[in-house]
């Protein structure tokens, strides 16, 4: 696949442009990225996206397509190596169920804990705790979501285990360990330990800093 074919924009601290960097290398698709700036939107992304105004978009054969998810259904069906969803009809549908799961329960629970303070963050840790519980209940034997090799679940999801770790740091909680949530706990360690995984990341103390900033300033508008 020639790389002008394929391009992708992106921001390098998205997650959800991070999912679809995930899902081209893992189908060995080489492609073109553009970095967004996220305040500053440019003609490329609103005439890519002009609906929804925002990254990622994957343009294949200058046709565009947004939302992470839909971006990640569509390299599986187009790029059938290494495929992300199970051939089961109705491991498919569980595949999806748990990465909408991730989308529509987890991220959000998880972003209120990390903007909220008192008992606002005490209620949104509870229901973050929560949430992984019920994702972990997915892994139940098995290694990856995907079983013994990561599949759609695991691109869509992966990027929490960063996230929490991060969280964690800045505001003194520890959403995921080993005693409370140990499947959860093993999956996100195997899952960014693995080379193609871990080639994707940004520079996590760059992120780092970006979070805490981001918190910062979080914070301040709440308490104006």
């Amino acid at each position: 696949m020639a790389e002008d074919s394929v391009k992708l924009l992106g921001n390098w601290v998205s997650p959800y442009s991070l999912k679809v960097k995930w899902a081209l290398k893992l189908k060995g698709i080489q492609y073109q990225y553009v970095e967004e700036d996220l305040q500053n939107k440019s003609p490329m992304l609103l005439q890519y996206n002009p609906v929804y105004k925002k990254i990622p978009v994957l343009v294949h054969d200058d046709k565009p397509l947004a939302e992470s998810l839909i971006i990640l259904e569509y390299i599986d069906e187009v790029w059938k190596q290494n495929p992300l969803l199970p051939i089961d009809p109705y491991e498919r549908a569980k595949a999806r169920f748990w990465a909408k799961f991730v989308d529509d329960k987890c991220v959000p629970a998880l972003m209120a804990a990390f903007s909220k303070k008192g008992e606002e963050q005490e209620r949104a840790v509870k229901e973050a705790h929560e949430n992984l519980k019920i994702l972990e209940s997915g892994l139940e034997g098995k290694r990856f979501f995907g079983g013994e090799t990561i599949g759609f679940v695991d691109i869509a999801a992966g990027w929490i285990g960063c996230s929490v770790q991060m969280t964690g740091e800045i505001i003194g909680i520890n959403l995921i360990d080993a005693e409370t949530m140990p499947l959860l706990h093993s999956w996100f360690q195997d899952f960014l330990e693995i080379p193609l995984i871990k080639e994707c990341l940004p520079p996590q103390d760059k992120l780092l800093e970006y979070i805490k900033e981001l918190h910062t300033k979080i914070l301040t508008a709440a308490s104006t």
